[in-house]
């Protein structure tokens, strides 16, 4: 399988996510893209987190969370895989970025599992890192930032 590689046509690694994908604008989900991964890869899961946020609220912030993704090549052997985890705006879905303070820089983190994962809608980030231990075969990560 080719190099475990992740990214987004909406913004480059390291650039200004538009604000169309901003949690108070109009929280559109961008688009990602997961591909490659190790032998072994059976799905991806996926954490978007703000950890510029400890500053302003005292914690990383929670924006996204997926588990048993699809890799591109592996599309049509599951239709409905992709769990949501509970974001800490308390949604199981995307939560755009929303910096209180100014500039912040979002990480999406994405993981190439050698399973599915055993976790229920609502999962949290402890859940889902819990869940990849011993599982995890290769890691990608994009950044972007946003400023209100």
């Amino acid at each position: 399988m080719a190099e475990f590689s992740f990214s987004s046509p909406d913004f480059e690694d390291g650039g200004e996510i538009p604000k169309k994908f901003g949690y108070k604008f109009e929280n559109f989900e961008p688009k990602i893209r997961i591909d490659g991964g190790p032998d072994g890869t059976v799905s991806a899961a996926l954490i978007m987190d703000d950890p510029d946020a400890m500053k302003a609220v005292g914690k990383v912030w929670v924006h996204w969370l997926m588990c048993n993704m699809l890799l591109p090549e592996h599309e049509d052997e599951v239709s409905t895989s992709t769990i949501y985890g509970k974001t800490d705006f308390g949604e199981t879905k995307y939560g755009g970025p929303a910096p209180p303070d100014g500039k912040h820089t979002y990480v999406f983190k994405a993981y190439a599992i050698d399973t599915f994962l055993d976790l229920k809608e609502g999962f949290s980030k402890q859940d889902l890192e819990d869940a990849m231990k011993g599982h995890i075969l290769a890691e990608a990560k994009l950044t972007g930032t946003f400023a209100p």
